[in-house]
């Protein structure tokens, strides 16, 4: 195959990692509807990949995965900066050029039998002054499927790098060689132990070895996207952050961008599809994941969604949760460990409807109700099972979500997930202690965790634990840097939580619901409501955002509670969490708890 680039760097690159990794032949993608076409014919054809029915999910494909090759592997993943205390707390280390030598010797050879393809792709629309461009060399043909609908693959990438331009340089491997007239009937993979995901930033370089899933092999998602990036907008003055872009439009045309980071299982998507009860007020889609912000000509901050595609979380996704991820993945999709249904579609659990049985995520017979021999119920689908969907299949995707410029953030929500303490929606009094919000964004630990007697709260800051490519502390001081840069420019700060409850009973309903939250957010914007001074922000004058809801007075009286003596309890907790920043905590974070301190008695 001809080299369709004249970039000295990448063919010298690609020259050097073939003669390590010896395979079979190189292929350099295009990214074209010929080339995922033909490695899907592949994957199915060799029992890797099954075609579905084409009348009830169109032009789209499943897959299973080995059962130690189902999710990122935290323990396994590593920031290998030069020094260790550049890493940080929150980060694993290994000495980069110890870790060099043990995944050079696991890609020597591992390539054989198989091809390298070369994968050219764009994080944002080609061209933009926000996006950045990434090769990534794999072993393969999943990661490609899936990179084609997750990024911009493109000959255009290519073109656009000439003979001397930059890119991140990505090395992804499954780890598992083929002998002579050996096919893959499964899906390759190295033992756990043997798993590498690496980041070095120093080199904005990136290697990941025996996983095939997702975030470990897919390496424009997290592992460029947030861990390689936010080292990067460190460095250049951006943002490159765990965060789902929406604009929401009031009657008269107004458009409000609102960028929102939550912890895992808190929402996030089901947010950026929103479904606006407020009438004369629409929801657009303009990312589910990941934001990356740069301060535009006018002194604003201007985001774009880096993906273009969604690696969404399959059970739970319904047409009572979430519409229009379940709308995005009808056609022209990728299912990783669900039920492949006899009628060859797809169904995973809380899916809405009804399922007569199938193979489940372990290739094997499987029906609603079976159950193991401690008389456990057997699931069909992995609870980390996936779907890969073009975004552009979204019903309320924006116009305007690949504008190159990106589109200019009015506000920065923050949450967590919290069964009381937290109310419903406060304002931070300035961006700075909107910093101080979203590093102690927080969730109640697990019931398994309280078991334990481990009462204390799981902090994430930004939400970006297992994704911040450098020390928590410079990450944290950055956000700072970056509020007085934009000055009074900068988005103002609110934190929402969702999941008070009574009992068992939620007590907000949710879902839709929530646009009334954002609209009282864009009215304080525009400074069209009153709010209340509390110690711990500001907050709704009076409960005109729930009028028209069947909410008891008792019920919004709970939501709106600042409760002091329970506010000083999460405050000693946060202390507890940030010390381990050491002497790298922002000296404006520990003038941020003085004064929450003194605001609470």
């Amino acid at each position: 195959m001809s080299v369709p680039t004249k970039n000295k760097k990448l063919i010298a690159w690609v020259n050097e990692i073939a003669a390590m990794t010896t395979p079979e032949k190189i292929i350099w993608c295009d990214g074209s509807t010929e080339e995922y076409d033909r490695l899907m014919a592949e994957m199915v054809e060799s029992g890797m990949a099954i075609k579905l029915n084409e009348k009830l999910r169109p032009n789209s494909f499943a897959f299973n995965s080995d059962p130690s090759d189902v999710a990122r592997v935290e323990g396994r993943t590593y920031i290998a900066s030069v020094k260790e205390e550049d890493a940080g707390p929150t980060n694993n280390w290994i000495d980069p050029v110890e870790l060099k030598k043990i995944m050079t010797e696991k890609y020597t050879g591992c390539m054989k039998g198989r091809p390298l393809y070369v994968i050219p792709f764009s994080m944002g629309p080609i061209g933009s002054p926000i996006a950045k461009i990434g090769i990534e060399i794999t072993d393969s043909p999943y990661v490609v499927v899936n990179m084609h609908t997750m990024t911009r693959v493109s000959t255009k990438v290519y073109d656009l790098l000439g003979t001397d331009g930059d890119f991140i340089p990505c090395l992804h491997s499954v780890g598992s060689p083929l002998e002579p007239g050996q096919k893959d009937s499964r899906w390759p993979c190295a033992p756990i132990e043997e798993k590498y995901i690496a980041h070095f930033p120093e080199e904005n370089l990136i290697w990941s070895y025996g996983s095939g899933y997702g975030g470990n092999a897919l390496l424009g998602k997290k592992c460029l996207a947030l861990r390689i990036a936010s080292a990067m907008a460190g460095r250049e003055g951006w943002m490159a952050e765990h965060m789902l872009i929406l604009r929401f439009t009031n009657p008269e045309g107004k458009k409000y961008h609102i960028a929102a980071a939550f912890p895992s299982a808190c929402g996030k998507t089901n947010l950026a599809m929103l479904q606006s009860t407020v009438p004369g007020w629409k929801v657009e889609t303009i990312g589910d994941d990941i934001a990356w912000m740069k301060p535009g000509k006018d002194g604003r901050l201007y985001a774009i969604n880096p993906e273009a595609g969604f690696f969404g979380v399959a059970p739970g996704t319904s047409e009572g949760s979430n519409p229009m991820a379940l709308a995005s993945c009808s056609r022209d999709a990728i299912f990783t460990n669900v039920v492949v249904t006899e009628d060859k579609d797809v169904w995973w659990e809380d899916m809405g409807k009804e399922c007569a049985g199938g193979t489940d995520w372990l290739n094997r017979p499987w029906k609603p109700g079976m159950k193991d021999a401690d008389g456990k119920k057997i699931l069909g689908a992995h609870p980390n099972s996936r779907f890969t969907a073009k975004a552009e299949l979204c019903p309320v995707i924006c116009p305007d979500w690949e504008d190159p410029e990106g589109v200019p953030i009015d506000i920065f929500v923050f949450g967590g997930k919290r069964t009381s303490v937290m109310p419903l929606v406060h304002e931070a009094f300035d961006f700075e202690q909107g910093v101080y919000m979203g590093a102690t964004a927080s969730s109640e630990p697990t019931a398994a965790a309280l078991d334990l007697g481990n009462v204390s709260l799981r902090f994430d800051p930004f939400a970006m634990t297992p994704f911040i490519g450098y020390h928590g502390g410079d990450y944290m001081q950055h956000w700072f840097d970056m509020g007085e840069m934009l000055g009074d420019k900068a988005p103002k700060v609110f934190y929402v939580n969702w999941f008070q409850k009574d009992g068992k009973r939620f007590v907000w309903p949710g879902f839709g619901e929530n646009s009334r939250v954002l609209k009282w957010m864009c009215d304080r914007v525009e400074g069209k409501v009153d709010a209340i001074e509390t110690p711990i922000g500001m907050m709704p004058a009076n409960d005109d955002l729930a009028k028209g809801l069947d909410l008891a007075k008792e019920d919004w009286e709970r939501l709106m509670k600042v409760d002091t003596v329970a506010f000083k309890k999460t405050l000693e907790d946060a202390k507890v969490y940030l010390a381990k920043f050491g002497d790298k905590l922002p000296k404006k974070m520990t003038e941020q708890l003085e004064k929450l301190e003194k605001r609470l008695g």
